[in-house]
């Protein structure tokens, strides 16, 4: 009776979920073909005898599989675990720079992918191998294999387009999919291959051939991608961080009536009375709205000195026609204003232009040194300018 309960009591956390995987499934190479398991072991520089069958094969691959996959850095020598380290904004203790099994302990305590998690992802590579591709490796996969390529072509979509195609590519070439061989790579050049390596710290193998080349990224793809998902996530986080920066600037450059304003214009209550720093916390609780308006705002003034820009540049352009004009001082003075535009709404740095409006009097100045008919092609263009940026200065003022 007691057997039995046990039983049914398994079962059910079974059916939960709250039973590790690994008790009730097997690992992926157990379903692998006997090349992919060849393959994973001359991968990973595991011999192995020939002829061999294939549950030898396996038990081999079982053997070394949590050295290499659920705790590869095992092997890696003390500059790519440094590496490591600072790919998560950590530096290797001092003292500790040259010291392997410290360096290991270090990686070890920031890894955050388990055994189990690892050996999960095998069970369906292409949802991960092709995340550290390049636009155009994923667009030249496709062309290669004679898939059509997505419309609008994006990265999401071209990702999406090799998953899906993935294994009825392999079928094609005649390959197997689960531990893919070169035949992933095949239109990959070496410096292709080479380059993928370098990127990510990982030595080149030498001597160096094609084989061992794409043997090498396969067996980093892995750790390669997570990386670049840690990467992508400590970019959101950032992009979270500056959000908030951003809002508690735009908050602290208001006077409190302007805070109010904002509140009333988004159907905000305001408690009567309220104090700046109450004002202040009612706004921040709505900061998604906040930086949606400021984001149309700056995209606003944007479009605008964009226009006035090119209304002005189009004047210039035209007016160039006198060769009296090439080599004068006005290019530098659209040149001047379209810095300045830039400048105000974060295009470009801080102090990069000189103020349109004294730019435009250097113009008129160098103009008079040309002949007559280009002085006044030139006070026309000026004039334009100093219009566009007494334009695009109201504007940005209004809208930023």
């Amino acid at each position: 009776m007691r057997l039995n309960f046990l039983s049914t009591l398994v079962v059910a956390l079974a059916a939960d979920g709250v039973v590790a995987s690994t008790w009730f499934s097997k690992a992926a190479y157990n379903k692998w073909h006997q090349t992919e398991l060849e393959r994973w072991l001359s991968d990973h520089d595991v011999p192995y005898p020939t002829p061999a069958d294939r549950k030898d094969l396996e038990n081999l691959v079982k053997e070394n599989w949590d050295a290499n996959v659920a705790t590869p850095y095992q092997s890696w020598d003390t500059k790519r675990l440094q590496s490591y380290l600072s790919s998560k904004g950590k530096e290797a203790k001092k003292g500790t720079e040259e010291n392997k099994d410290s360096l290991i302990s270090q990686v070890q305590s920031s890894w955050q992918e388990t055994g189990d998690q690892a050996t999960e992802a095998y069970n369906s590579v292409k949802d991960w191998i092709f995340d550290t591709w390049t636009d155009s490796q994923l667009k030249a996969f496709l062309d290669y294999h004679q898939i059509p390529n997505p419309t609008p072509r994006t990265r999401d979509s071209l990702l999406k387009t090799v998953r899906e195609n993935y294994s009825k590519a392999a079928d094609k070439a005649g390959e197997a999919a689960s531990y893919p061989g070169n035949w992933l790579y095949q239109s990959w050049s070496e410096s292709d291959l080479k380059l993928w390596l370098d990127e990510r710290g990982v030595p080149v193998p030498q001597p160096r051939n094609r084989d061992r080349l794409i043997a090498s990224v396969r067996r980093n793809s892995r750790v390669a991608q997570r990386q670049y998902q840690d990467a992508i996530a400590s970019v959101t986080d950032s992009a979270s961080a500056s959000h908030q920066t951003l809002t508690d600037a735009l908050l602290d450059a208001w006077s409190d009536s302007q805070i109010k304003e904002w509140c009333d214009a988004n159907g905000i209550k305001v408690p009567q009375g309220s104090k700046r720093n109450e004002l202040i916390a009612l706004a921040r609780k709505h900061r998604s709205k906040l930086l949606a308006d400021y984001n149309a705002a700056a995209s606003s003034a944007s479009a605008s000195i964009g226009a006035a820009t090119t209304s002005a540049g189009n004047e210039f352009a035209k007016a160039t026609d006198d060769a009296s004009l090439f080599g004068s001082d006005i290019a530098d003075t659209v040149n001047e204003w379209v810095l300045w535009a830039r400048e105000q709404v974060g295009l470009a740095p801080s102090g990069a232009a000189a103020s349109a409006k004294s730019a435009a009097e250097q113009a008129r100045s160098s103009a008079s040194k040309g002949s007559k008919s280009a002085g006044k092609e030139a006070t026309k263009i000026t004039d334009k300018v100093a219009d566009a940026y007494a334009s695009a200065t109201d504007k940005v003022k209004e809208e930023l």
